[in-house]
């Protein structure tokens, strides 16, 4: 059974330090917008997870975040239209610089708890519970 072309991501869960993750709302125009999620993006080719993230989180939030302060937590599989989604989920606690919504709608600091009362596209709601566990 194929499911089309394999399109693998990376996430992160940002902790800060009174246990909240940030998340970000994706902009109107594009695919699942008004939803938030966890920040990060697509793995170009040639690119480890852990460096796409490190680009990702600059590009998106104006954050520099090293490679040893990244801990892989879980991982997603879904299946969006012709394509399947691998989502890679990272945990940080500690980064430089204060994130901002370069890319993003808004950001928002949560408790995982809350996360269950937001809309989150179909690959991230899974991960809450994981999430939860971890913090």
């Amino acid at each position: 059974m194929s499911t089309g072309v394999l399109l693998p991501v990376v996430a992160v869960a940002l902790v800060d330090a009174d246990g909240r993750i940030l998340l970000q709302q994706r902009p109107q125009g594009k695919a699942l917008a008004g939803l938030w999620e966890f920040p990060g993006g697509k793995i170009e080719p040639g690119e480890t997870p852990e460096a796409a993230l490190i680009r990702e989180l600059h590009e998106e939030l104006g954050i520099s975040v090293e490679q040893s302060c990244l801990a892989p937590a879980t991982f997603a599989s879904a299946t969006l239209g012709d394509r399947h989604l691998l989502l890679l989920l990272f945990v940080c606690r500690k980064w430089q610089g204060e994130p901002r919504a370069i890319e993003a709608s808004a950001l928002t600091w949560v408790r995982p708890v809350q996360m269950y009362a937001l809309p989150m596209p179909p690959a991230d709601r899974p991960l809450i519970g994981l999430i939860e566990a971890l913090i």
